[in-house]
C-alpha cells in the first residue's frame, strides 16, 4: 500500500491524499476507542494489580472508491502489560492505571487492482489513568473495604478520570501507517455505577483531546478536532471474581484537518461487546472479551477484537 506512486500521489492531488487520510485515520480512531467495563471498580486502599493481556483485532478498512483501494484489510495484534494501584487521595478512593502496549500489524489489499501491504512491529503508545472517587466506596482497607461492601447492598459511585497518552511508540513521520501517532490524546472521564444485588449498571463520558502532529507525512501538520465517547454496561457478579458484562459504545467527532484543509471525516463508530472474568487462584483472575466495532460513514473501518487477560492482585 505504500508503493513509491502511492506515496507521490500525496504530493501531486492534496484531495486524493485527504481522502485516504480521512480512512486510516478512522481506522486509528476506532482502534483509540475502548470498551471497559469495570473500570470504576473500587479496590482496598494500597491494592496493587499486575496484568497481562493479548488482543486479535481483524476487519475491513472501507476507503472512498475514488482511491482504487479494495478489500483492504487491517490484522493487529497486541500484547499488553498493565499495572494498577489503589490509594488514598484528599480521602477519596483513587486509583493510577499504566497500560503499555506492543503490536505486529499489518494492512492488505488491493491497490489499483495489485495485490500490496504494509507491515508495523513495535512499541505503541503507552497510556496513563489517574481516576478519583467522588462519592461512594471509601478509602479503606482491605477488612474496612470488606465490610464496606457487605453492608451495600444498594449503592451509588461517581468518579472522575483523566488519561493520557503518550507519544512513546514506533512513528515513521514519512510513512502513513504508524503505531504510534507523534501525538498526545488527553482523555478527561466521568463515571457513574450503580449497583443492586448482583447487578452493576455503569455509564462512562469520555471526551478526547489531541494535540497537533506536526511531522504528519514528513512535514505536514494534523490537527484533530475532539472525539466523543460514551459507554454502557451491565455487570452481573456471581461470586467474588466470577462475572460477565454485556456493553454497548458510541463514538463521534473527530474530524481532521492538514494543513490547514478539513478532512471532511467524522467519525460515528458504534461499538458492542460480551466479556467475562473467572477466578483460576487465590488473588488470580482472566477475562476474555469479545468487542465488535461498526462504523455508520461510508468509509473509515469494520473491526473484531478478541482480547484474554490474566491478572494478580496483591
Amino acid at each position: 500500500m505504500e508503493s513509491q506512486e502511492f506515496r507521490n500521489g500525496f504530493s501531486r492531488n492534496p484531495v486524493f491524499a485527504l481522502l485516504l487520510i480521512s480512512c486510516v485515520l478512522a481506522t486509528e480512531n476506532a482502534r483509540g476507542q475502548d470498551v471497559e467495563p469495570r473500570r470504576w471498580t473500587p479496590f482496598p486502599d494500597g491494592t496493587n494489580i499486575l496484568g497481562t493481556a493479548y488482543a486479535r483485532t481483524s476487519g475491513d478498512v472501507l476507503f472512498d472508491p475514488v482511491l482504487l483501494v479494495e478489500d483492504a484489510q487491517a490484522d493487529v495484534d497486541t500484547l499488553i502489560v498493565a499495572y494498577a494501584r489503589s490509594f488514598a487521595f484528599a480521602g477519596r478512593l483513587s486509583r493510577l492505571d499504566v497500560i503499555v502496549p506492543w503490536q505486529n500489524a499489518n494492512w492488505s489489499g488491493l491497490l489499483e487492482g495489485a495485490p500490496a501491504s504494509v507491515s508495523r512491529v513495535g512499541l505503541a503508545d503507552p497510556s496513563f489513568r489517574v481516576s478519583v472517587n467522588l462519592f461512594g466506596a471509601p478509602a479503606a482497607s482491605g477488612n474496612e473495604s470488606q465490610t464496606y461492601v457487605a453492608n451495600q447492598d444498594v449503592s451509588t459511585l461517581v468518579g472522575v478520570a483523566i488519561a493520557v497518552t503518550v507519544p512513546l511508540g514506533e512513528y515513521l513521520d514519512d510513512k502513513l501507517l504508524n503505531l504510534g501517532s507523534n501525538r498526545y490524546i488527553i482523555r478527561p472521564q466521568v463515571g457513574v455505577v450503580h449497583t443492586r444485588g448482583a447487578w452493576s449498571y455503569e455509564l462512562t463520558g469520555s471526551t478526547f483531546f489531541f494535540t497537533d502532529n506536526k511531522k504528519f507525512l514528513i512535514s505536514s501538520m494534523r490537527e484533530q478536532d475532539p472525539l466523543y465517547a460514551v459507554q454502557a454496561h451491565l455487570i452481573r457478579v456471581f461470586r467474588p471474581g466470577l462475572w460477565s458484562s454485556l456493553s454497548a459504545a458510541y463514538g463521534w467527532g473527530g474530524e481532521n484537518t492538514v494543513d490547514g484543509v478539513p478532512g471532511r471525516d467524522k467519525s460515528r463508530v458504534v461499538l458492542a461487546a460480551i466479556s467475562a472474568g473467572f477466578p483460576v487462584a487465590k488473588a488470580q483472575g482472566v477475562s476474555v472479551s469479545y468487542i465488535v466495532n461498526r462504523t455508520h460513514e461510508d468509509t473509515g473501518s469494520n473491526l473484531n477484537t478478541l482480547t484474554i487477560g490474566w491478572s494478580l492482585l496483591f
